[in-house]
């Protein structure tokens, strides 16, 4: 139970980080994901939970990152490996944020 709320809580964060991340055993591989804390330290708790070493490519704190992160999924559905991981150079899913970022409402709008 607690995991799902930890879930409900990064998908409604209005204020983190959408990352990039690679993984030691998958040089091809890209993990796209959003965290309302310190991508580096997320890379670190995944590392802590599975074989291998996740590290951070990119990141981009913004407002709505969980949104931001499904719609980099969405340009990225084709090229989908499994679940959150795509089959795409990490230099393509930098350029995705980069240009999502001008879509995000900066925090001192108006």
């Amino acid at each position: 139970m607690e995991n799902t709320e930890q879930q409900r809580n990064i998908k409604e964060a209005s204020y983190g980080n959408v990352y990039v991340m690679t993984h030691s055993f998958f040089s091809d591989v890209i993990k796209i994901g959003c965290t309302p804390s310190d991508p580096h330290e997320h890379a670190k708790l995944l590392s802590s939970k599975t074989p291998g070493e996740y590290t951070v490519v990119y990141s981009l704190n913004c407002i709505k990152p969980c949104r931001v992160k499904k719609q980099i999924r969405e340009y990225l559905n084709a090229k989908e490996y499994v679940d959150g991981f795509y089959q795409v150079p990490a230099e393509v899913a930098e350029s995705l944020l980069k240009r999502e970022v001008l879509r995000i409402p900066i925090l001192n709008a108006g």
